[in-house]
């Protein structure tokens, strides 16, 4: 499925592969910094690897939060991205129109956790042609995403990897169980961990999402051990100040350390 994303390098380095980049495009100068330093990691370590920024954001916790810079805007700085470095990108679409604009501009259409079963949306991002991501819905067992997968492909498409992003514990945290890899392995798609969306606290009295970042290393160590085929994290240069998903994103300088050590932990999962 991976090999079939336009321009994604070292798929047959036998490592896994990144989904990784702010949650939301702020600025040129911010999501060409994240790129430019995610493409120098990356290739250092030989780890196949696609830039995520979502274009806009429509799920937020309230009415005054921050959205995005004007879609036609973003959509623009991810085409820049894509074209003068060559790499594939992935962005989020909430509505079918969505689904066709943001194809244009991009090489994956990701399907946000609380829409996993909006029956619409999934044909039309199949019927785009572009690859698509289906990130597990929080209040959904592992077993249950066939049925999701099943529309892409009825409608279509072939090329769709899974995401599990944690799943609801009580009103305001997640939990993951590293059950749900291989069980939607079984499905026979690529199955890919969120480290940084599961460490979510969501649902605040105070209307601000919280996070644990510091967990961040724990589950992608988890995610890599029980053999998840991708991992899904968000960097920021300074989580405290940006726009969205602040408390729960890495920040950038230690994307590094993290990812050598997730690395080496591959390496000896491949050994058995």
């Amino acid at each position: 499925m991976i090999n079939k994303i336009p321009n994604i390098k070292n798929i047959n380095k036998n490592n896994f592969f990144l989904l990784a980049g702010p949650c939301v495009v702020e600025s040129e100068e911010n999501v060409f910094e994240i790129a430019e330093h995610l493409i120098k990691v990356t290739e250092q370590l030989e780890i196949p690897f696609i830039f995520k920024a979502s274009f806009k954001k429509a799920n937020r916790s309230r009415l005054d939060s921050f959205t995005g810079i004007g879609d036609k805007k973003a959509l623009e700085i991810l085409r820049k991205v894509r074209k003068e470095f060559k790499i594939p990108v992935v962005t989020d679409i909430h509505t079918e129109e969505d689904a066709y604009t943001a194809a244009e501009y991009v090489d994956v259409l990701q399907i946000p956790a609380f829409l996993s079963r909006q029956t619409d949306l999934l044909i039309a991002a199949a019927k785009t042609g572009k690859a698509v991501n289906i990130k597990k819905g929080q209040f959904m067992n592992p077993e249950a995403m066939q049925f999701a997968v099943q529309k892409v492909f009825e409608s279509g498409n072939k090329n769709v990897m899974l995401t599990d992003r944690g799943t609801m514990f009580g009103y305001g945290d997640l939990i993951v169980d590293f059950r749900s890899v291989p069980i939607m392995q079984k499905i026979g798609l690529p199955v890919i961990v969120d480290i940084t969306h599961s460490l979510q606290q969501p649902n605040q009295a105070s209307g601000v999402t919280g996070g644990s970042p510091d967990l961040i290393e724990t589950i992608g160590r988890a995610a890599v051990a029980v053999g998840a085929d991708g991992i899904f994290l968000e960097t920021h240069p300074n989580p405290s100040i940006a726009k969205s998903d602040g408390a729960n994103m890495l920040r950038l300088t230690h994307l590094e350390e993290l990812l050598v050590r997730l690395t080496k932990i591959r390496k000896v999962i491949n050994t058995f």
